[in-house]
């Protein structure tokens, strides 16, 4: 691992000293590249040296998830060069020239599931929550606010971190730092570059997914992280998509800029019940009017025989610390009972089931789950809910922390014991927090989704907004 990073490094001192001269960025060739392929390079000699160095300076797995960072920003830089010297491509092969880039973004954002046992799971989790940022080359008009969106999905675990060694190690405030900092560099590059989406050359032939792409820099010598590897890309379904599909997927959907009205058709005065009073008293069904425009779905094969892909198959089982319980529905009675303090609990794509975790673990999270109960003893970390919809929580013994993000509808009962439990909530609704009467019943209590922020003269001050119903 060290070899790699120092092979890294030096690749990147290299492309600093490629980058000084005019035209010799890029392929190094006299005849140079693109003004924002050279201004592209300065951002990854500048805010993303700073990011690997700091980051291996962390080590472990924040070094690990740097290395996987920095190759997705390499296959988005040979991108950059392709449509630098080739006219825009077709729908499909813009599609397959995407690729390379939506799978590094898996294959970070794998990384992270794989190490939610992780000390520094914080800082893989703000990287995985903001990593999608380099899909902004598939949108238009507005790539740049994209970028934004994706990174303020980091803020939540930034915080967290900053929170956590404010006063204590200053390289992991450094880290954060230099981190967003990349993001808000490719902003401002983007604002100035490719305001309203990619840019393609004017001249040169169609970009091909099998056109030559000229020799990058030396940086992208380096060989590949380590990571699991890339999934085949899925067949096409009929199916609608799950909601919480992953961001990358929107590669495989170009924007269709002026053609998406290409299909409607003109309504003639003769056609308009306003203009024709008559029109309303002929037989019928009533006719709705047009449906909002929705990104075109893969065809369907016309082979009925065929299927979509089986559903994943359901699991409870120990691997190594980590419980899993994927892909559980109707299941009324799951139940972990030999537990440990060092095991966590991964509950993932659960759907109208109850699950029931008795002793000390040290951390529990539900993630995509919708109609989910869980029933647990003691957590001695955190319980974190994200992604998911209509869950009950119910503690029976204490809980320090309870996290609950993206998630709509989550009712919390605590116990008496964990009356002091800390519960942090972001981009949330329809959350309530029950507290144990001395009768033995509950009493609810919402927590707060909407707020007023107003300055003061110093600083910006924001109190809860209570509405009278």
């Amino acid at each position: 691992m060290e070899r790699l990073v120092e092979r890294l490094e030096k690749a990147v001192e290299r492309l600093e000293t490629v980058c000084q001269g005019p035209g010799m960025c890029g392929d190094g060739s006299s005849k140079g590249v693109a003004q924002y392929v050279q201004a592209f390079d300065a951002l990854l000699a500048g805010p993303v040296a700073e990011y690997i160095k700091i980051s291996k300076e962390v080590g472990g797995d924040v070094q690990k998830h740097a290395e996987m960072v920095h190759a997705g920003l390499m296959s988005e830089r040979a991108l950059l060069v392709m449509a630098s010297q080739h006219q825009q491509p077709t729908e499909n092969a813009f599609s397959s020239l995407l690729k390379p880039i939506s799978e590094q973004i898996q294959v970070v954002q794998n990384f992270r599931e794989k190490n939610r046992g992780s000390k520094l799971f914080n800082h893989l989790s703000a990287v995985s929550e903001s990593i999608p940022a380099l899909g902004w080359v598939a949108m238009a008009p507005k790539p740049g606010p994209y970028v934004k969106e994706m990174t303020d999905a980091a803020m939540f675990y930034t915080n967290r971190i900053l929170k956590e060694y404010k006063d204590v190690d200053k390289k992991q405030v450094d880290w954060v730092k230099a981190y967003l900092s990349i993001w808000t560099e490719l902003q401002a590059y983007i604002k100035e570059y490719h305001t309203t989406g990619l840019t393609w050359s004017k001249t040169g032939p169609v970009a091909t997914v099998g056109a030559k792409l000229p020799s990058t820099p030396a940086v992208g010598a380096a060989p590949p992280p380590p990571g699991p590897p890339p999934p085949p890309a899925p067949a096409p379904v009929c199916a609608s998509s799950d909601d919480t599909a992953s961001r990358s997927a929107l590669f495989a959907q170009i924007n269709r800029g002026e053609g998406i009205t290409s299909g409607l058709r003109h309504v003639s005065d003769d056609m308009k019940t306003h203009k024709n009073p008559a029109l309303k008293n002929q037989g019928g069904p009533v006719r709705s009017g047009p449906k909002p425009f929705t990104a075109p779905k893969p065809a369907c094969n016309a082979n009925p025989s065929q299927k979509t892909s089986p559903k994943a198959p359901a699991l409870l089982e120990l691997e190594g610390k980590k419980w899993r319980v994927e892909n559980q529905e109707n299941a009324t009675n799951l139940v972990i009972s030999d537990t440990e303090l060092k095991q966590v609990a991964y509950v993932f794509k659960c759907t109208n089931s109850t699950l029931q975790i008795k002793g000390k673990i040290n951390s529990i999270t539900l993630d995509n789950c919708k109609k989910l109960g869980l029933v647990f003893d003691d957590v001695v970390g955190i319980v974190e809910i994200i992604n998911s919809r209509d869950v009950k929580v119910q503690v029976m013994g204490k809980v320090p922390t309870i996290s609950i993000n993206k998630t709509d509808g989550c009712h919390v009962y605590l116990s008496k014991n964990s009356l002091d439990c800390e519960i942090v909530s972001a981009k949330s609704s329809e959350m309530n927090v029950l507290i144990p009467t001395e009768g033995g019943d509950f009493t609810e209590f919402p927590v707060p989704e909407q707020f007023k922020t107003v300055w003061n003269g110093q600083k910006l001050v924001t109190t809860v907004t209570e509405i009278a119903g």
